[in-house]
């Protein structure tokens, strides 16, 4: 399945919302599941993000959906990226 990598920088509501119910985080995982994806590494990070996800889905329209859902809330800012293993991206230059 294609992975993909999503960077997120929460906004001042999405501060508030992560401060006073921490476990927020891992509910919009399970949501995220719902959506067609899996959550398959997390980091809380220092730098202009504060999230990097790793992500499995089926197509890039599923984390379409993924992202556009997310985003519309309002408490996170997203980056999605597609993440190509290194062996495959050499096979792509061969």
């Amino acid at each position: 399945m294609p992975t993909y990598i999503l960077l997120s920088t929460l906004s001042p509501h999405g501060v508030g919302t992560l401060k006073s119910n921490p476990e927020r985080l891992r509910e919009v995982n399970s949501e995220i599941e719902q959506m067609g994806a899996k959550v398959i590494s997390q980091w809380a990070v220092l730098g202009p993000y504060d999230f990097v996800n790793i992500l499995e889905a089926p197509d890039e329209r599923v984390i379409a959906r993924v992202s556009m859902e997310l985003g519309a809330r309002g408490t996170a800012h997203f980056q999605t990226l597609t993440a190509i293993p290194v062996d495959e991206f050499l096979d792509i230059l061969s």
